[in-house]
């Protein structure tokens, strides 16, 4: 039995975002790895931040005695927090362990990030979002044991300052369906198959809870919802009702409020009721209120996710008061109003946005407005429609005015988009364009290449930032990239890379400097977002039609080129990333917005080749990031989203290479749609995995050229020339000679260039050694 009555607050949200408004969390991470401050100061900025969200949160008007303010803070991933938690620590990093097999923050950040040969924890996509969680590595050794107190001093530090509130942990079934086998496990170890291992620690943290005063913990069960799991449903369901049979048995627990974030919850909805859970959480954004057809609702609170935590429109609540009307009818204890997912995925708030215009900010809520429009929901469900009149009538008003406004539909665009044909999105033979192409760039075998960005640093950044400040005339910063820019190709020529890149000194990110200079985007001041430990991004907002006015690269790439007789790689963002990494409009169909970047892209790879670019990329390392997480939504979803890239690239000469790169995630459900991007030469990361995603490339006959990375760009380490080698050594078994290229993970933008000098000479040793082996 639960140790507290407290009902589920009426007004919550899943989770908040924890970098701080102004990235003050970042900084302080960042400056601790730089050994600028002590794990004292980090300590005391992050508890800082901490209690000014609970203060801001109840000043929003959730509760501060009620449970309804979540605790979800992380210094780096909440994945790892339960790792660190549970004393799950990779046999490379034992000597780390304390007297207790736990981690202090120190070691914590580095198993997050590596140190010298030993490699860091696997990163990739967190389900649907552009957020990177570390994957655990298990074996049928692993043990599992209480041994950080993170989520139990977090609560007691929040009951000190006056708060009750909730923590949040990623839950038992979530983390194993998460995870990987370690090195050295066979392949087809199943993670789940340690449930029974890993549940007394999550009992003796119930337990912990309880003793502290904890009347709720909330379990982030979100692989309940995810089909694209190597874990079938069977198997989740299987390991939901033995996990939730051993917690819900705990004799003092807080109460238990499972959530199945990211998607909608059936069919395992029925197995969820089942298990007994005091709450249940589900998305009713991404998924439909549940069939409850002979489900018993009486004993569970359903606390529903109609506030959209994964996107930035504003909502129209008239309509969201209509749907929880609708989960009233099932039936359940009680229905509460929460967010559809965590809030982590959106900025913190509107206030920091003076320059954003004010018509287009009436339309968007980011994590404070959206946590008032869940307080303003719970009031109109508990005091009937009336009592939010206003509220409900702003919205009303602020969405009509969105779908009048000039540029938000525009007939030109929509008439181009129509007008496509097949023969858009169709090239040559692969073989004719190989033979062209080898003829047109004259390669040796096992080319050299980076992916795009080089290290961005503080002399550039201190130009940009002078320049959009008026202080450095428009001639000196556009003067400070070139030097910039014939630095880089000088480094490279010097390395001996065969490909070169401008190094993309002029971009301040790879996303939102296209989104500045296409129609229909708004980029943000402060609309910073966590991608993954102290990594933010500051996504742009795709408000309107999508158009290009005027060429927005040729120019850079054409400076370029004019430095060196080797090829230059013009480089763009593809539409799927453009789309992934910004918050995209709801008001129309992803295929539509999806070929409306595609055609602004298509004029931009044009103007490239016309100005004598014989490589051109463009990056989808996004590709499987969006990859819905129901079966039945893949077909469509792949079919726009490769088409959208065939569209920006169907457009050139036979003769001329069309390079992409995709980059932290799971592709083996995608190897098909990754074939069918029919570029020319595709890069992808393979560093960290150990070129695991050769053997798929192969099965599935991939016979175009690839460029597994051998640098992983996420560490501070320096890969050795003997590391690079063995990867290469690896990559020629699965890889024709012919077709392999030698390239980083990533772009090279948040590495510094003592570290990636050294990694680069190290890639062109391995390379010349290769090269020798293969004759």
């Amino acid at each position: 039995m639960s140790t507290s009555a407290i009902p589920f607050p009426k007004a919550s949200v899943l989770g908040y975002p924890r970098i701080g408004e102004r990235r003050e969390l970042k900084r302080a991470v960042e400056a601790f790895w730089a050994g600028k401050t002590t794990v004292e100061e980090l300590e005391v900025t992050a508890a800082e931040l901490r209690k000014s969200t609970r203060e801001r949160l109840a000043e929003l008007g959730l509760g501060r005695d009620d449970a309804s303010i979540p605790e979800s803070f992380s210094y780096y991933d909440q994945v790892a927090d339960a790792s660190a938690a549970f004393g799950v620590v990779p046999a490379r990093f034992e000597s780390l362990r304390n007297a207790e097999g736990g981690l202090d923050l120190a070691g914590y950040f580095t198993v997050a990030r590596g140190q010298g040969e030993n490699l860091p924890l696997e990163m990739t996509k967190w389900f649907d979002t552009n957020y990177h969680y570390l994957v655990p590595e298990l074996g049928p050794d692993t043990t599992f044991k209480l041994v950080g107190s993170q989520f139990v001093d977090q609560f007691l530090e929040a009951k000190e300052q006056g708060f009750v509130t909730r923590p949040v942990v990623v839950g038992p079934v979530t983390y194993l369906a998460l995870s990987k086998p370690a090195d050295g496990v066979a392949a087809d170890f199943n993670p789940l198959t340690l449930l029974p291992q890993i549940l007394p620690a999550y009992v003796a943290l119930l337990e912990q809870l309880a003793a502290a005063g904890a009347p709720w913990v909330q379990f982030e069960e979100a692989a309940l919802v995810n089909e694209n799991l190597s874990a079938s449903a069977d198997e989740l369901r299987g390991a939901l009702a033995t996990a939730y049979e051993v917690l819900l048995a705990v004799p003092q627990r807080p109460q238990v409020a499972i959530s199945a974030a990211y998607g909608g919850l059936d069919p395992l909805f029925g197995a969820v009721v089942a298990t007994g859970a005091d709450a249940i959480a589900i998305d009713l954004v991404k998924g439909a209120v549940p069939a409850t057809e002979g489900l018993d609702l009486s004993g569970v609170t359903i606390a529903a996710g109609v506030i959209d935590g994964h996107n930035i429109w504003r909502a129209n609540l008239s309509d969201k008061l209509a749907l929880l009307e609708r989960v009233e009818s099932l039936g359940a204890k009680s229905v509460t109003v929460t967010t559809s997912t965590s809030l982590q995925h959106v900025p913190y708030t509107l206030r920091n946005e003076s320059k954003l215009d004010t018509e287009l900010k009436s339309w968007l809520a980011f994590a404070e407005e959206k946590t008032q429009e869940v307080v303003a929901l719970a009031q109109g469900l508990t005091e009937g429609a009336a009592a939010i009149a206003e509220q409900v009538q702003d919205s009303k008003d602020a969405l009509a005015r969105r779908a009048g406004a000039a540029g938000v539909n525009v007939l030109a665009v929509r008439e181009a988009t129509a007008a496509l044909k097949q023969s858009d999105f169709d090239r040559e033979d692969a073989e004719a364009r190989r033979v062209a192409q080898a003829e047109r760039l004259g390669l040796p075998a096992l080319p050299t290449t980076t992916i795009g960005s080089f290290p961005q640093t503080t002399s550039i950044r201190k130009a940009r930032a002078a320049h959009a400040k008026g202080e450095l005339v428009t001639e000196g910063y556009e003067q400070a990239m070139r030097d910039e820019i014939a630095q880089v190709i000088a480094l490279q020529e010097e390395i001996g890379l065969d490909v070169l890149v401008h190094g993309e000194a002029e971009r301040n990110d790879m996303v939102q400097y296209f989104a500045e200079l296409l129609d229909g985007f708004a980029v943000t001041e402060n609309g910073w977002v966590q991608s993954y430990g102290s990594r933010c991004t500051r996504p742009s907002i795709q408000w309107g039609d999508v158009s290009r006015p005027e060429p927005m690269t040729v120019r850079w790439a054409k400076y370029a080129q004019s430095l060196t007789r080797k090829p230059v790689k013009g480089m763009l963002t593809g539409p799927v990333t453009i789309m992934a990494w910004s918050f995209v409009r709801d008001d129309v169909s992803l295929r539509e917005t999806a070929n409306q970047i595609g055609l602004a892209l298509r004029d931009e790879v044009n103007d490239l080749e016309a100005a004598g670019i014989a490589t051109i990329q463009v990056d989808e390392p996004a590709l499987r990031e969006l990859l819905p997480l129901k079966k039945k939504d893949h077909a469509d979803y792949l079919d726009w989203s490769v088409n959208s890239f065939r569209l920006s690239t169907s457009g050139v000469r036979v003769d001329t290479q069309i390079h992409t790169h995709l980059c932290y995630s799971e592709f083996g459900e995608v190897i098909d749609a990754i074939d069918a991007l029919n570029a020319d030469v595709t890069s992808i990361e393979a560093a960290r995995s150990r070129m695991e995603i050769l053997p798929e490339l192969a099965d599935a006959g991939f016979s175009r050229g690839v460029g597994p990375g051998v640098y992983d760009i996420h560490s501070p380490r320096v890969p050795s020339t003997e590391e690079i080698q063995e990867l290469l050594e690896l990559a020629v078994k699965s890889v024709d000679p012919n077709l392999l290229w030698v390239n980083p993970d990533c772009g090279l933008k948040t590495r510094g260039y003592e570290e990636t000098t050294a990694s680069l000479k190290n890639l062109a040793a391995a390379t010349l050694n290769v090269r020798a082996q293969l004759g």
